[in-house]
């Protein structure tokens, strides 16, 4: 089974990237972020006809999830985190698909900070850890993935310097990430690659795809049950360098789902 997160930065005008990508990777499960669109404008048609299923969460302009099945239909679980109904962003789905428990979120941004926005950041964390302590002893597989919007160490950036006030490399949203993977959750492409300088997202300004100036904010995070039947996570770069693309690129794990249940690998949130 292959697992995959993509923040789309527009369903409408990345719509045949994103088709591309479901052609030639065949995601058995896709989940996407940043839709930008309501729900009626999500195209399901097309997305149909590449042979997927999907439920989705739109927002007018802003924010919006979405998780693609590849011949099955996702089940709908939950389409909000708890902790705040009165939050109205669309940024968190969670479905069954093929007995895995798929969450796909898009945390916010945060910037600028300090301020309402960065408070808002850390508030969606805090109610995340918790809604993740409920779901990492589960005795069903389940897979947090999505745009984290967190740079989990300077490991995971091509220059710690060139963000020392992004909310994204701040103390307290590290913090959080750390806390979150405290619990027993295994980042997949850390935990695989924990040697390698792996980005997700290149930002459009001064040539950052060209000189590989990268972060890494996309992670795919396993719980217990799932944990051992981690094979391969990587990130498929090329869409990036399609023209007009999104600035992320899809990221990955590859599961053995026969060997659900064996003894897990430990968790470690430590770089080289």
């Amino acid at each position: 089974m292959k697992i995959a997160t993509y923040n789309v930065n527009g369903i409408k005008t990345r719509l045949p990237h994103l088709l591309r990508w479901l052609e030639r990777e065949q995601p058995d499960i896709a989940c996407l972020q940043e839709l930008k669109a309501l729900d009626e404008g999500f195209p399901i048609d097309a997305i149909r006809a590449a042979g997927y299923q999907a439920i989705w969460k739109g927002q007018r302009s802003w924010n919006g999830v979405a998780i693609l099945a590849r011949g099955s239909e996702p089940l709908e679980i939950r389409r909000t985190l708890p902790g705040d109904d009165a939050d109205e962003q669309s940024r968190y789905l969670e479905a069954a698909v093929d007995g895995v428990m798929v969450c796909c979120l898009y945390l916010p941004n945060g910037n600028p900070q300090p301020g309402p926005k960065f408070d808002y950041k850390l508030a969606w964390f805090e109610r995340l850890i918790t809604h993740a302590r409920t779901l990492i002893d589960a005795d069903h597989p389940v897979i947090i993935c999505g745009d984290y919007n967190v740079v989990p160490t300077d490991f995971d950036i091509y220059n710690p310097r060139s963000g020392k006030r992004d909310a994204l490399l701040q103390p307290q949203t590290r913090a959080c990430y750390q806390r979150l993977l405290g619990q027993g959750w295994i980042d997949a492409i850390r935990h695989l690659h924990p040697e390698e300088p792996i980005y997700t997202f290149w930002d459009y300004f001064r040539q950052h795809w060209e000189h590989n100036s990268g972060l890494r904010i996309d992670h795919l995070l396993l719980n217990r049950q799932l944990a051992p039947a981690l094979q391969r996570a990587g990130v498929d770069r090329w869409v990036r360098g399609e023209e007009k693309a999104s600035d992320h690129a899809p990221t990955w794990v590859e599961l053995d789902v026969s060997r659900l249940g064996e003894a897990g690998p430990a968790a470690s949130a430590s770089p080289p």
